[in-house]
């Protein structure tokens, strides 16, 4: 007699899961849209040809005076603390950046999908483009870096003449 009640049991509770998959399913966000594809050749830690960058830092102070999350910012700024490797999940670079209007700025540079920056020191400008969060320091910046999976606008750091991505 137990095993009718305990059949209906486990019918339920595939009910419920498959009701709680199809709502976590519908609330996912609509996929961004992707960049054209861009052909490189070559490592990844070289001068990459481009058109001369425009560090217009208008989008990254609105950014920083709205509270934005996730938007596509490029500036610069200057070296003012090189913080340990965070080894959490996926190795990141971790960089503290002065800006040109005084905020700070965490750089959160993936060194598992690009260049760790070479011989950088306290003092020295960083240019960059990357994806920013807002937080009560200043914020950080994510996807320095290029996206393999080419579903994300590719980021990246520019140092001593180098383009890191």
């Amino acid at each position: 007699m137990r095993r009718p009640n305990a059949i209906k049991q486990i019918g339920m509770l595939a009910v419920v899961l498959a009701v709680a998959l199809a709502s976590y399913v519908a609330r996912e966000p609509a996929p961004r849209p992707t960049a054209p594809p861009v052909e490189r050749s070559g490592p990844r830690d070289v001068e990459v040809q481009r058109a001369p960058s425009t560090l217009d830092d208008g989008s990254l102070r609105e950014a920083i005076a709205q509270r934005q999350r996730d938007v596509l910012v490029q500036g610069q700024g200057t070296v003012i603390k090189l913080l340990p490797d965070d080894h959490e999940g996926s190795r990141h670079q971790r960089i503290l950046l002065r800006l040109p209007m005084g905020d700070t700025l965490l750089i959160a540079h993936n060194i598992d999908l690009a260049p760790r920056l070479a011989d950088l020191q306290r003092g020295d400008t960083v240019e960059f483009q990357g994806e920013y969060i807002w937080n009560d320091k200043g914020g950080v910046l994510h996807w320095t870096h290029h996206d393999p999976a080419r579903r994300h606008p590719g980021g990246w750091l520019r140092h001593a003449g180098r383009t890191y991505e």
